[in-house]
Parts: structure tokens; sequence; C-alpha cells
């Protein structure tokens, strides 16, 4: 199957081609740079950056060091997830700030409501996503779209797809408008990680009606098709082992399993050790259902030491009712209840997070305001 040209990308080449400023055209280079990172072709995105880097560090221009340092924050964010990420994009942010750069200061600002929201950093979130919205051109598609995409992941995550809704169409419209596939790839891979996290809670906590499994795979399934589809790689470890979870969850542990031994030691060298815990707990799950009970013991002993502050609230939550599912199973009373506890604790902080989430974010609109 052939890969489907990006509009974005062929844009970009051509307004680089026709450039009488070199200047101007090596924005557009770096812009392009941006694009292979989230695209995972992180050594075209190298060279780019290397090269203009020989060009400008000796004399630096404003525009130039917030577009390289975004690029080099996207490069880290999605080859290994690294607190480098936010570093170089909050130095965009803060670069283009203080140069009244107000197209990059909106792009940056909507890039760092990603990664606050990816830490569970509601209030600093809500304060990124307003401003990217409220200074972002109507026509600067590729800020509106990042804002709005981090908007509705958060207000899904909270359990409200109803207000997510309507910020998933703007992410897609404004994504479709700038021709931007990797945008439209990230929409789908995320819409697809929080219907999977919603049918864990459903699944693990029995507190709300069961998200068809079903559907969750299928929203996988299209993920890994858009990014066969658009030449994306660095999705594809991450959607098999979200299949791995599904499986587990629809109580299939063997062809859960299978996905994990083949893919969980790439997806953990890859940047997904904040997940650590969460996989371990599930692959021990699947094991001692299978009747591997050293195995799993070993797997739920390592995902104990692997729970730590830095872990998302919901995965520690998950890692303690899995944990107290493989402890009951393996007749460790003790530990059960100690991990149901833990469970139930964890699971009602994650319920005060999600109000939190709609009590800052419910309200707002397409230009920001509450």
């Amino acid at each position: 199957m052939s890969i489907a040209p990006s509009r974005l990308l062929s844009r970009l080449d051509a307004q680089i081609t026709a450039a009488s400023d070199p200047f101007a055209a090596d924005c557009l280079r770096a812009e392009r740079a941006c694009y292979f990172a989230r695209q995972g072709r992180f050594d075209e995105a190298k060279t780019v950056i290397t090269t203009l880097r020989e060009r400008y560090d000796a004399q630096p221009r404003a525009l130039m060091s917030a577009w390289l340092s975004l690029a080099e924050g996207l490069m880290s964010y999605f080859s290994d997830m690294g607190p480098l990420a936010r570093d170089k994009v909050h130095r965009a942010y803060a670069i283009s700030g203080a140069a009244g750069l107000v197209p990059m200061h909106a792009l940056s600002a909507a890039w760092l409501a990603h990664l606050d929201f990816a830490r569970f950093d509601i209030d600093s979130m809500a304060l990124h996503v307003n401003q990217a919205l409220k200074i972002a051109a109507p026509d600067q598609h590729s800020a509106r779209s990042r804002a709005s995409l981090a908007l509705a992941q958060a207000l899904h995550t909270a359990g409200r797809p109803d207000l997510a809704s309507a910020w998933y169409e703007r992410a897609r419209a404004h994504a479709l408008d700038d021709g931007d596939d990797a945008a439209i790839g990230a929409l789908i891979h995320n819409m697809a990680g929080s219907r999977l996290d919603s049918l864990r809670y459903t699944s693990l906590t029995g507190l709300a009606p069961c998200e068809s499994g079903g559907f969750a795979m299928i929203g996988n399934d299209s993920t890994a098709h858009f990014d066969h589809m658009s030449g994306a790689s660095n999705y594809y470890t991450l959607n098999m082992i979200r299949s791995a979870q599904i499986f587990s969850l629809l109580g299939e542990p063997a062809r859960a399993l299978l996905l994990y031994e083949e893919h969980l030691r790439d997806g953990l060298e890859k940047g997904l050790t904040r997940l650590q815990c969460d996989l371990l707990s599930d692959q021990a799950w699947c094991r001692v259902q299978l009747g591997q009970r050293d195995a799993a013991l070993s797997d739920a002993l390592a995902a104990e030491t692997c729970l730590f502050a830095e872990t998302q609230i919901d995965d520690r939550a998950a890692t303690h009712s899995r944990l107290a599912n493989v402890y009951a199973a393996l007749d460790e009373k003790a530990r059960a209840n100690q991990h149901e506890r833990l469970a139930a604790e964890t699971w009602g902080d994650f319920r005060i997070l999600q109000n939190r989430i709609v009590s800052l974010l419910g309200a707002m609109t397409e230009n920001g305001l509450p």
C-alpha cells in the first residue's frame, strides 16, 4: 500500500523553493523538522536541526531559536517522552513571548498545554490552552488544532466525552484545513487512547457501565491503519501494547500475553517507562490466568517497584487494581487486601482530578474564554 503524500509537507517544500528570503526559507525548514519529529522521522528531523544550528548558533535570531527549540522538544517527546521535551518547548515559549512573536508563542503555548496534560498539571494546562486560543489567529491551524486536541483529551479523560466531542471536531477541522496528516494521526491516536482508558476504568472499578471493548479495538486498529497510510512510525509499538491491554480487559489473556511478550520490552526502551507498573501488573494478570504462577509473581513484584509519584494517577490506580487481582489469585491475601485498599483510594483521587478538569476546562469556548 502506497503512502499518501502530506499536503502540509508538500506546501512547506513549495514555500521553501519559492522563498526569496533565505531566513524565511530556513524557518520553514525548521517547521518541516517539527513535522518530521511528529511523524517519528527522527533522523530527518535531526539532520535539519543540526544544519540550522550550525548556521545560526554563532549569530542567533529569536524566531529561529524558538523554532529549533520547539523542534528539539518535539523530537525528545516523540522519541522517548523524555524530560528534555518540556524544557525545550518552554524555551520556545519564553523566547517567542519576549520577542513578541505571537504565532510562535501561540504554537508553543498549545504544545505546552499538551505536555502539561501528559503529566496531569491541569492548572498549567488551563493557562496555556487558554492563552493559545486567545492569541492564535483564526487561521493558525497548527496552534488551534493542538490546543483543541489537548482540551478534547482532557475532557474525555474526565469522563465527559460529550464535552470532548466538539473539541475533537475543532481539532480535526483545523488539521484538515492545514493538510496536516501528523495532526490527524495524533487525533485518531489520542481518541483511541482515551477510549482504552475509559474501558480500563469501567472494567477495573465497576463504577460505570463498561464501554464496548470492540469499539476500543476498532479505534486502535484505525490508528494503526492511518499510521501505515501516512508513513508515521512512532506509534506502532504503542498500538501493539494497547491491543494487548484491550485483549486483557476482554478476558483473552493468551492473546494479550503474546503481544506483551513481543512488544513490551521494546516499548519500555522507547519511552513508555511511566506506564511500566501498569503494563507489568497487567502482564502478571495474564500470566496468572494462564497458570504461570511464578512468572506472574515476578511481574507483580517488578510492577510494585515501578510505582512512583511521577506515574499518572490513573495508571497507579490501575496497577493497584491488577495487583489486587493477581495476589488474590496467588492466595497472597494480605498483599491483595493492601492493593485493593490502595486501588480504592487512588481511584478516588482520580475522580477528584476528573472533577477538577471539568471545573477548569469544561466551560471553555473556541476563543478560549470561560
